[in-house]
């Protein structure tokens, strides 16, 4: 099936679930900026259009480690939330508390000669502050709200109470702070030039450029499924419930 390149970002990764390990591969953002067409995707990217559409051809239905396999479009969305809160949100905590640690230990050893890393510390110690308080806000109220909607729509009940009013409201605010999760990561990034460790780069340095990578790659697919898939479901769920 040829790839129209007017279609977003988003659309081609829900679409073809490996679609995302290329997008990633090439520093296309397909979560906080899914809502490009393809062409300007790429274009923003530095990247051929073409180079694109063949990669994601020669990828279709081939499974990559790590990446999101299932057509998430096709499940529940309770089955989503639980996915995303074992698989992903899982991840995240545990790997905060592996990398948080070994970031210190790095930075008190390589800080001399490495002054990026104080900044890198900085900008990964606020994003996992931020990103803690903002799990707990899904998992407690966003995520039970979605799941009690998708039942009540199930059984042709009306829709329960939201949050603040609706739905809409605490998605807004899980976009925003996607969006400053991501600056964040970006920043990292560009500190880290691209998270290449440098040549006089001792085990626990080299152990972290890794998990900082893998760290972003698995946020980028967790904020992707929130994002494009997640919370315009439940809006238009809830929209349904209303008008019905």
């Amino acid at each position: 099936m040829s790839i129209d390149t007017q279609r977003t970002v988003a659309e081609i990764a829900l679409e073809r679930p490996q679609a995302a390990a290329v997008f990633e591969k090439l520093g296309i953002d397909y979560c906080c900026g899914g809502g490009k067409p393809l062409a300007s995707a790429c274009e923003a990217a530095g990247v051929s259009v073409d180079r694109v559409t063949d990669l994601l051809e020669q990828t279709a239905g081939v499974a990559k480690p790590g990446s999101e396999a299932a057509n998430w479009s096709e499940q529940s969305l309770a089955a989503l939330i639980n996915h995303i809160v074992e698989t992903h949100h899982a991840y995240c905590r545990e790997e905060l508390v592996r990398l948080l640690p070994l970031l210190a230990k790095v930075e008190s050893k390589h800080g001399q000669h490495h002054s990026e890393l104080s900044q890198v510390q900085e900008h990964f110690g606020s994003l996992g502050d931020e990103l803690t308080m903002h799990m707990m806000k899904e998992e407690r109220v966003l995520f039970p709200y979605i799941a009690a909607l998708e039942e009540s729509s199930n059984r042709k009940e009306l829709a329960p109470r939201a949050p603040c009013g609706t739905v809409q409201n605490p998605v807004r605010m899980m976009v925003e702070e996607h969006d400053n999760a991501g600056w964040l990561l970006k920043e990292i990034r560009s500190l880290t030039r691209d998270f290449a460790a440098p040549e006089d780069a001792c085990t626990s340095f080299k152990a972290l450029s890794q998990g900082l990578e893998a760290f972003e790659a698995d946020l980028h697919q967790h904020i992707h499924l929130e994002n494009n898939l997640l919370f315009p479901r439940a809006m238009a769920m809830e929209e349904a419930s209303q008008s019905a």
